[in-house]
């Protein structure tokens, strides 16, 4: 079960934030201000955070850029009231993944939360092996018996979600969502353009195939 932590001040929010993500199956534990927040990541493990800005003892920019500065990558999610653009930009500098504006809609933050972690888990595994292929996130290099394929960081991404969880099907929002960022303006078709030169360039492979679910989306099926 993934475990998240909240930073809020305000309780009533705090309170609210947890009930829905408990609801959604998440772990959850809540604190009131940045200072707080550490203390909690010095003593567990911590899988996502949803961070307020306008906290007392530690604000979320201190908050954010303290973890960071000691190698800590665990995804946040800030929520603040703050909505101006320098404010997101100092939000997005001192190494925010997420930003929402309140009043914050909760189904929108379930779908940023799950977005936030499956990004963070992909990267986390770094490896995927299916039958004699083998992808490695680091090199973005795709291995065969016929040899190392490099490919464009979307185009890996992409062939590396769907070889996570084979027979899966992702639609394309969801595949936008994870690689292209949750309010990115690009053109949806440009997944389907992306599918396409994977197809074309392993369509020779001998371990897995991606199959279109018409009306559905994508999914990567091994080939037996």
């Amino acid at each position: 079960m993934f475990k998240i932590l909240i930073a809020e001040d305000d309780k009533e929010l705090r309170m609210m934030y947890q009930r829905v993500l408990v609801k959604n199956g998440y772990a959850v534990r809540g604190v009131g201000n940045g200072k707080e927040a550490l203390e909690v990541m010095d003593q567990e493990y911590i899988d996502l955070i949803i961070s307020d800005i306008m906290m007392p003892v530690m604000d979320g920019y201190e908050f954010v850029r303290t973890l960071r500065e000691s190698g800590n990558t665990t995804p946040v999610l800030m929520i603040t009231a703050k909505g101006a653009f320098d404010d997101m930009r100092q939000g997005f500098l001192s190494g925010t993944d997420d930003y929402m504006v309140k009043a914050v809609n909760v189904n929108e933050m379930v779908l940023r939360v799950g977005a936030l972690l499956r990004r963070a888990q992909m990267i986390n595994e770094r490896r995927q092996v299916i039958g004699n292929t083998e992808m490695e996130y680091d090199s973005m290099t795709v291995i065969t018996p016929e040899g190392r394929t490099v490919l464009p960081q979307k185009e890996f991404m992409i062939l590396y979600k769907l070889a996570s969880y084979p027979g899966r099907i992702f639609t394309k929002q969801q595949i936008m969502d994870d690689i292209w960022g949750y309010d990115t303006e690009t053109d949806p078709h440009t997944v389907d353009v992306h599918i396409g030169r994977l197809r074309e360039r392993f369509r020779d492979n001998q371990d897995f195939q991606i199959v279109t679910m018409r009306g559905l989306g994508y999914k990567v099926v091994k080939k037996s």
